[in-house]
């Protein structure tokens, strides 16, 4: 990747203070979702059988929710595109629009383009109201062989006009943007696809806006090898949300730039896919890392930006896992094979 020098100014600050242990109960997390709130209760989502979720009614002590999708449903779009596809879903956004809430998910095969991005929509996250029932929308955005990308990884921004966005990609030629329907959260008829970000092993971005600046957060390196794993989060940013983005020196994020955010420290190992606190605040953010204290699983990290007076982010206040008591879960599927250069595989959490 490309090593900005003036990285060095966040990377410093961000490892000045050493993390802190605070999370507890059921987190081991692969890929967090923006975490919203609803009633009392802070809900993401994550890679797992069925989309896993996960709530807290204080973002430190997080119990395991239903699985938005039954063990044996499957959209219908999913089995022609994606055939052999067993129901671990991957990477998903969520956001409100509305009166309802919109998510994001990505169906795919290990290191191959044969891949989707598809919706479901709810007017409830409490699987006890009568409101709670996921509706299957369709597919956003689907890729194969012949596509410039890899259609998984969504992260959906709503502008201020009242434009709906959402990045997306992984490896291949690198990160894209397409512009979104309010009214169905379906991709736009006619709205073209536009590069973001590319690098030789780049994925997960997510979309924030501040002050009228975009943001677009990147992982570089790779995931999923438990202590081996070399991710890292990175950030560019731009005045159009179509780009271009570049770095603190200026590099742009399609030459392989990027501002470091977040990396390998102690026991937090690859830490990735920044997911934001939906608080209105643009300060509190999720991550997935590898802790090497625990046989290198996945589990949720939490931390803060603090914004230079230059208008660039810094992680601070990272917090990790004190106490995980998420319980054993049998195998549901045999080994995959390794991933192949062109895409990672995601673990099962």
């Amino acid at each position: 990747m490309h090593w900005a020098p003036g990285c060095c100014v966040l990377a410093c600050c961000a490892a000045a203070a050493a993390d802190e242990a605070v999370l507890s109960g059921h987190v081991r997390v692969h890929d967090p979702s923006s975490i919203v709130r609803e009633g009392g209760h802070w809900r993401l989502f994550s890679t797992g059988w069925g989309v896993q979720s996960l709530t807290s009614p204080d973002l430190e002590n997080w119990t395991s929710g239903p699985g938005v999708f039954a063990q044996e449903s499957r959209p219908a779009w999913i089995p022609e595109l994606v055939p052999g596809f067993r129901g671990h879903y991957w990477a998903p956004d969520i956001v409100r629009v509305g009166d309802e809430y919109r998510l994001y998910y990505s169906a795919s095969q290990f290191g191959k383009q044969n891949s989707g991005i598809g919706l479901v929509a709810t007017r409830s996250l409490d699987p006890e109201s009568k409101d709670y029932s996921w509706v299957d929308r369709g597919a956003v955005v689907t890729s194969n062989p012949d596509a410039p990308y890899n259609a998984i990884d969504p992260s959906v921004l709503v502008d201020d006009d009242g434009r709906h966005w959402m990045a997306f990609g992984s490896y291949w030629q690198g990160l894209y943007l397409v512009e979104l329907d309010p009214a169905t959260g379906l991709s736009l008829k006619g709205a073209d696809k536009t590069r973001l970000a590319w690098a030789e092993m780049i994925e997960a971005p997510t979309l924030i806006k501040r002050d009228g600046v975009y943001f677009l957060f990147v992982n570089h390196g790779l995931c999923c090898r438990g202590v081996e794993s070399t991710y890292r989060i990175l950030v560019g940013r731009s005045e159009a949300v179509t780009g271009p983005y570049l770095d603190r020196d200026g590099t742009p994020l399609l030459e392989g730039g990027g501002t470091l955010v977040l990396e390998t420290l102690g026991r937090r190992i690859g830490p990735g896919h920044v997911a934001m606190v939906q608080d209105g605040e643009q300060r509190r953010f999720g991550f997935h890392y590898y802790d090497r204290d625990d046989r290198g699983r996945s589990k949720l990290g939490l931390a803060e930006f603090a914004w230079s007076d230059d208008n660039w982010p810094q992680a601070t206040n990272v917090q990790l896992v004190a106490n995980d008591t998420t319980p054993r879960r049998p195998r549901r599927r045999p080994p995959q094979p390794a991933a192949s250069s062109s895409g990672p595989n995601p673990p099962e959490p």
